[in-house]
Order: C-alpha cells, then sequence, then structure tokens
C-alpha cells in the first residue's frame, strides 16, 4: 500500500491506494532499484554478521550501502513520478471545475520541469567536483556516488515531460507555458525591489509562493525545491549549485538507510500475515469484554506497529480483521474510523517509527533514546484513548459475545507468538544500544522473511520483485522530500530568520511552556498542511537550538513534536491520516468528520500531559 498522489473523485485530498504499474519503459530502472535495495540490505547483513559474530567489522560496507542508497533514493524518487506516487495536496484543486483543474495541473508539471531542468546542470557540475575527492574506504572517486543526482534528475525530468505530452492539448501546454514564462519574467524585472525587501522575502517565496504550489497540487517535494530555487535566483547571488549539495546532504544520512528497509518490513508484515496473528491473538484475550473490540484495536495498531514503522501500513493490517466483529457489536462505522486513525496517531511515536528516525537523523537526537522515550508516549495516548473508547462503548451490544476457551487462546498465542517477538526484538535492540536501527531493520527483514516462509505461508518471489518496486517507489518519494526540504530549511537560515525567531520566542511571557504551546501549534499546521516528514526536516533545525537555549531535553521536545504533528495529521479537513483511515475503512469523510473530535480531544489530553511533565518522555532513559 501507497500513499497515492492522483486527484480522484472520492478523496479530496492525498489518499491511499494499490500501486499502479509503472510505464513499460521505466522497467529496466524498476529491475534497478529493485536490485539496489536487495544489494543494500545484503551488505548490512554481512556487516553485522562480521560485527557480531566474527568481531571483525568490515570497513566499507558503510560507505559501499551509502553508495548504493543515493542511487536508490533518486531512482526510486523517478519510479514514484512515473507511477503518480509523490506525496501532493489536491484538496484545493477539488474546488475548481474539471478543465481549470487539468490547466493547474499542467502548470504544476510545467512548474516542476523547470526544477529539475534548472537542476540538472548543476547536478552533472557537483558530479564532477566531486570526482576529486576520493573515498575513504573504497578508494573510488565520489563522482561514482553523486552521479546518481543528474541521473536521477535526468530521469524525473524526462518523465515529467512525458506526462505533458500525454496530456495532448497543445493550447493548454501553451497557456501553462505563456503563464509560468509571464511570471518569472515579471520577477526577474522586480529584483532590485525584492532585494529592498530583506526578510520579507521568506514570506513572499518560502510562505506564499510554497503555500501557491501545494494549493496547485504540485508534489510537496518539488515545491520545497521551488520556494528555494527561487529564493535563491530573485533574492540572493547564491548560486543554484548550492541547492544540489543541500539535497545531497539531506539524502544521505547513514541513519535514514533504515527508512526503505522498514517500509519493506512492512510489506512483508501484510503479505504473510504476521500482522493478522496478531489482531487475532489480542481480540481471542480482549475480545469478550466491553469495549473489548476497541481494546484490541488500540493495541493491533500498538503492537503492529512495532514491525511495520509505517501507519498506512498498520491500518490497513487491523481494519479489514477487525471492522466486520466490530459492526456486529453494534459499533457506528464513523466511530471505527475515529478510532483507526486516532490509533494509528498514538502508534506513530512506537519504534521503529520511520518520523522518530528522520527526527533523529535531522535534529541529532539519539534514536536510541527516541525509541525508549517513544513506546512510554505510546502508552501515554493508548492509555487515554482507551478511556474514551470505553465510555463511547458503555452501550456496545455483547448479546452472543462468549469468551474465548483457554484453548483457543493459546493457539492464537503459539500462532502469534513469533510475530509477536518482532517488535519487542527490535525495540530492545536499538533501545538497549546492542546495535543500530539499520543494523536492527536487515535483521528484522531478515527474521520476517524466514518466518514469513516457514510459518505464515512464504511470499512468492514475483510478490516479493513488486514488494522491492514499491519500497522503492516510497522511500524515494519519501527521501526526495526530504532532501528539498533540507534545500529550503538551509535558505531560511542562512537569512538569520532562525535567529531571530529564537530571539522573539525566548522574550515571551512564560519560558518553556510558552514555547511548548508554540511549538504545539506550529506542528500541527504543518502536520496538516505537509505531512510528517517534511514538516520535520523544515523545522527542527530552526527549533530544536531553541529549545536546547530553554533547557527543554531533546527527547522530550521530540515526544512533543511528533504528537503534536500527529494530531494535526489525523485532524479534518486537511489532515492526511483521517482520509487514509476513511479510505481503508469504506466511510465517507464527511460522516466520520463529526465523529472524530472527541477522540482528537483525547489526544490532545495526552499532548497536554506529555508537554507539560517531561517525565513521561524521560522517565526510562
Amino acid at each position: 500500500m501507497a500513499i497515492n498522489s492522483d486527484v480522484m473523485d472520492d478523496l479530496p485530498l492525498m489518499e491511499l491506494q494499490q500501486s499502479a504499474p509503472g510505464s513499460l519503459w521505466m522497467r529496466p530502472v524498476e529491475v534497478v532499484a529493485a536490485a539496489l535495495l536487495t544489494f543494500i540490505i545484503g551488505i548490512l547483513l554481512v556487516g553485522v554478521t562480521a560485527r557480531y559474530v566474527f568481531s571483525s567489522p568490515i570497513i566499507w560496507g558503510d560507505e559501499t550501502a551509502s553508495l548504493a542508497f543515493l542511487w536508490l533514493a533518486m531512482l526510486g524518487a523517478a519510479i514514484a513520478i512515473d507511477r503518480h506516487e509523490h506525496l501532493r495536496l489536491t484538496v484545493f484543486l477539488h474546488l475548481l471545475s474539471e478543465p481549470k483543474q487539468k490547466f493547474v495541473t499542467t502548470v504544476g508539471l510545467l512548474l516542476t520541469a523547470v526544477f529539475l531542468g534548472s537542476l540538472l546542470y548543476p547536478a552533472i557540475d557537483y558530479a564532477i567536483e566531486e570526482s576529486y575527492v576520493t573515498s575513504a574506504s573504497l578508494l573510488i572517486p565520489m563522482s561514482w556516488r553523486a552521479s546518481a543526482l543528474p541521473v536521477g534528475l535526468g530521469l524525473m525530468l524526462a518523465i515529467v515531460i512525458l506526462h505533458g505530452v500525454r496530456i495532448g492539448n497543445i493550447r493548454m501546454l501553451l497557456g501553462a507555458a505563456v503563464l509560468v514564462g509571464a511570471v518569472g519574467g515579471a520577477l526577474f524585472a522586480l529584483e532590485p525591489a525584492l532585494a529592498a525587501l530583506g526578510n520579507w522575502n521568506i514570506v513572499v517565496f518560502l510562505v506564499f509562493g510554497v503555500g501557491i504550489l501545494l494549493a496547485m497540487g504540485v508534489p510537496i517535494a518539488f515545491c520545497f525545491g521551488l520556494g528555494a530555487l527561487s529564493f535563491l535566483t530573485f533574492t540572493s547571488s547564491v548560486p543554484i549549485f548550492v541547492i544540489v549539495g543541500r539535497m545531497d546532504e539531506g539524502m544521505s544520512s547513514i541513519i535514514l538507510l533504515s527508512v526503505p528497509i522498514f517500509v519493506l518490513l512492512g510489506c512483508i508484515l501484510d503479505a504473510t500475515g504476521m500482522g493478522k496473528a496478531i489482531v487475532e491473538v489480542l481480540a481471542s484475550m480482549l475480545g469478550h469484554v466491553k469495549a473489548g473490540m476497541s481494546y484490541v484495536l488500540l493495541g493491533s495498531m500498538f503492537l503492529v506497529s512495532g514491525i511495520s514503522g509505517s501507519k498506512v501500513s498498520d491500518m490497513a493490517t487491523v481494519a479489514p480483521a477487525l471492522f466486520p466483529e466490530m459492526k456486529r457489536r453494534g459499533h457506528k462505522p464513523p466511530e471505527m474510523i475515529a478510532l483507526l486513525a486516532t490509533g494509528a496517531a498514538m502508534a506513530e511515536t512506537v519504534p521503529p517509527s520511520i518520523v522518530l528516525i528522520v527526527l533523529g537523523s535531522t535534529a541529532g537526537v539519539s534514536i536510541a533514546g527516541l525509541f525508549t522515550s517513544g513506546f512510554a508516549i505510546a502508552m501515554v495516548l493508548l492509555l487515554v484513548l482507551a478511556v474514551l473508547a470505553r465510555w463511547k462503548s458503555r452501550r456496545e451490544s455483547m448479546a452472543g459475545v462468549k469468551r474465548a476457551s483457554l484453548k483457543n487462546i493459546w493457539k492464537a498465542i503459539v500462532v502469534a507468538a513469533p510475530a509477536l517477538l518482532l517488535p519487542f526484538l527490535i525495540r530492545s535492540a536499538v533501545g538497549g544500544g546492542v546495535a543500530t536501527a539499520t543494523e536492527v531493520s536487515t535483521i528484522a527483514v531478515l527474521y520476517a522473511l524466514i518466518i514469513g516462509a516457514t510459518l505464515y505461508g512464504g511470499i512468492s518471489l514475483k510478490k516479493l520483485y513488486g514488494m522491492l518496486v514499491e519500497t522503492a517507489a516510497l522511500s524515494g518519494a519519501i527521501l526526495i522530500i526530504l532532501g528539498c526540504a533540507s534545500a529550503m530549511a538551509w535558505a531560511l537560515t542562512q537569512t538569520g530568520f532562525a535567529f531571530k525567531l529564537a530571539q522573539a520566542v525566548t522574550d515571551l511571557p512564560g519560558g518553556w511552556l510558552t514555547f511548548m504551546g508554540v511549538t504545539v501549534l506550529i506542528f500541527m499546521v504543518l502536520g496538516c498542511v505537509l505531512e510528517g516528514l517534511p514538516a520535520i526536516v523544515l523545522m527542527a533545525p530552526i527549533m530544536f537550538p531553541i529549545a536546547k537555549t530553554l533547557g527543554i531535553n531533546d527527547v522530550h521536545y521530540s515526544m512533543v513534536v511528533v504528537t503534536a504533528m500527529n494530531v494535526g495529521l489525523i485532524a479534518p479537513p486537511i489532515g492526511i491520516g483521517f482520509y487514509i483511515a476513511c479510505k481503508i475503512g469504506g466511510v465517507p469523510p464527511d460522516d466520520a468528520m463529526k465523529a472524530i473530535w472527541p477522540y482528537i480531544g483525547a489526544l490532545l489530553i495526552g499532548l497536554f500531559l506529555i508537554a507539560v511533565f517531561p517525565i513521561f518522555s524521560t522517565a526510562l532513559l
């Protein structure tokens, strides 16, 4: 399953659907991407074995994996464009008539092509510059790695041009070109006036400009990229070459290697039925009590998140297994959707959360500390949601509900035991400092493949290949967002905006509590509009240093940031998590919108407790 960005009649925002097959001419690229992902996992497994079994670490392992990783990211981003899997906001497009939607989409395609075309030559130049640098372990020119940038950008440009040609409306294409050219010409003419605006250019380009691009349905990654490109082009003398370097840096952290591997782990979880086994064991133990199925849903989201690291995978695994029985007991579909969406928000801090991995990489916070604290924070949110679910289920029909026999419970536990063991292995290994998140992710994939093949029916080679390609596409879509957001964040910091913001916030009355309130508002809004990862990459370099100057523990602050962002993520009318839950549960968003607010209120109570009392975040550290 993947978050898909196409404009659809039944969803007013970024939505979830099965991935469409890519173009025939992209098949060789898909094969290479699948091979790269397999190679990365293999290299990491060899490195883990050499380090922990033979006590002889392979010094070139991380460097080799990093080289392949950038190629995977760029090729995956190209596959995501071909399959229309890049995240974008479409709620405002649906307010337009169909001809206007097509025209705005065409303008967005043209702007994306402008961005990719503008970076292509600087990326080639960047790769040439890197040829003069020799890698530390492999002793090869770094251009072998950096060449992924121009190749990926060139592929993406070719695909975008092909999509534009497929529109087939020459008049519309010419109209879009005239509009883009007119806006570009006007900005060039206004350069002297823009230079006089100073930091107000941040509002013009990085707030207002990026906001317009988001409303137009331009993929989020390219909204950030276009914002940074236009800001530097029209208000400074900084060369575009810098954007390529920032993108490379944003996508190249060794910690991010675990992102595609945990995405693949989520696919394996779905394909083998390991998640369903976890749901069934909880249902056998709690299904007979009042609000039991609500507890099972929340507990399943908690445990399944400990394997997949992806809320999309979690919801797709849990909902089909529980919703029929919940309906039979009198649960209304809108209430079920509300519980599913807020349960996914609650479980986002459960290790191995991809959001926590990206946050640790971006803000320089210990991944082990985040994983340990995330478990405790999820327990707090689980408790407040369970209390509300119990109150909501006070009139639940228990007619015909029987307690499962000890024999059936034991049978379910035996079947689910290998799957139940996995989240605790991941959490204890990373939290205890035994292994890094990247090392644990590779071990978890191997474990899941072996257990899935021997106990849960296995996965065919054809299906496994499809999962590898889908993982490459989704990972590429995530990583290109991180790269472009890093470029935009760098542009922000170069203006001195971060320093001025820090000064303004530290001067507010109320000290760190006021800053926490500001943080909650900022990340709830950004969670609604931008989705989680880009919001973190954009704001973490600005907000975390301020938190540190106020004496706020970085792990505590991380938990507040992620929780606030997740509340925004499921808050209608924009939050993507809400629409994903509606799509999976087959409930119209209009019906579920009223039901979700009490659950959001419960999460806000939990967020208040987490923000005001650091002990919840730091007790287990």
